[in-house]
């Protein structure tokens, strides 16, 4: 039997902005940086960010102490409100595994909070740190590998990015594109062999990673002045199509489907036009990709968080029926694609 998600759960800082709020509030006067605010088919996005306290010139400490803050409230929120939903409780969970690209810290964010959500003291722990928006999907591998290998117990997973501490203010395109799409959200999934849980959601079936070690130096963070600086290549909207047919052709070969058996395209939208070129390159339908694009319009890019919102979204409104099957798809540094064959 194929571990399945039980349970998920979503989160995001209280403070909504639109696309105005967030390019005044990091201070640009350029018509350019605006008109690229504005036309990037986000209406809103969370930050960590309290308006009337908010300011353009904090130090490294002080970005650094609002990831803590914020990855800390909002993980939490996500995960109480997964277990909610699942009727469970940490106690109950035997793996936690945590993701996060946006700030570091020792002891790890999962490490930070097990005392205050009362898991047990033997729970498993494993951080996966640097995959970017690609990372939720090793780490949902990460707790499948273990729920496959201990049939009955649970795996709980946490991504969480607070990408507004990682905002680095200059006037080059890339700093600006991310800029102006990247936002701030928490998502939790429970992984079993257990049966229970929400029928909306699917059983993982497999998974598949196609890597590009040349295009290493595509997307990522660089430290600039102690800050992290997003490192976000105009030619990712090109590499993006390319990389995730080479791990979708390998995935679906290996169980006998096609592109046309897939109901549900459950994809990271990584921005504007590498969404649209994705969609153009694998032949998809406004419907095929509409939850993708839904949840970028209202959350814009939350790395590795966003690809779970999407999944969140499939199960509540897409009507999914037993049979279904689906395809997650996340593309991050590495550079890398991954992709995950689903069955309802």
């Amino acid at each position: 039997m194929n571990p399945r998600i039980l349970a998920v759960g979503t989160a995001n800082p209280p403070n909504r902005f639109s696309q105005q709020d967030a390019y005044r509030m990091a201070g640009y006067e350029s018509q350019r940086v605006l008109d690229v605010f504005l036309n990037s088919d986000i209406d809103y996005r969370h930050f960590y960010i309290e308006p009337q306290n908010f300011s353009r010139d904090e130090t490294p400490d002080q970005l650094h102490e609002r990831y803590l803050r914020g990855a800390m409230e909002i993980g939490c929120r996500a995960v109480e409100r997964c277990l909610r939903t699942g009727g469970l409780t940490p106690r109950e969970m035997d793996l936690f595994a945590v993701c996060t690209c946006t700030g570091y810290l020792c002891p790890d964010l999962g490490s930070r909070l097990i005392g205050p959500m009362k898991f047990r003291e033997d729970v498993e722990r494993a951080p996966l740190l640097g995959l970017g928006c690609a990372g939720a999907m090793p780490t949902l591998q990460r707790a499948w590998d273990f729920a496959a290998a201990r049939p009955g117990r649970k795996a709980l997973m946490l991504a969480v990015e607070i990408c507004s501490a990682s905002y680095y203010i200059d006037n080059s395109l890339e700093t600006v594109v991310g800029n102006a799409i990247c936002g701030d959200g928490a998502a939790a999934f429970v992984v079993s062999t257990e049966n229970g849980g929400d029928r909306r959601l699917p059983e993982v079936v497999d998974f598949q990673t196609f890597l590009d070690p040349g295009q290493l130096d595509k997307v990522g963070f660089e430290q600039r002045e102690g800050k992290l600086r997003i490192i976000l290549a105009a030619k990712i909207r090109d590499l993006a199509a390319p990389l995730i047919e080479k791990s979708l052709a390998a995935l679906l070969k290996r169980h006998g489907l096609t592109a046309k058996d897939i109901r549900f395209w459950v994809a990271h939208p990584g921005g504007r036009k590498v969404i649209d070129n994705v969609q153009v390159q694998l032949g998809l339908s406004d419907e095929q990709i509409r939850f993708s694009k839904l949840v970028y319009r209202n959350y814009g890019n939350m790395s590795s968080a966003t690809v779970m919102f999407v999944l969140d979204e499939v199960a509540r409104n897409g009507d999914p029926r037993p049979g279904d099957w689906g395809v997650m798809i996340a593309l991050g540094p590495g550079m890398a694609a991954e992709t995950a064959l689903l069955r309802w």
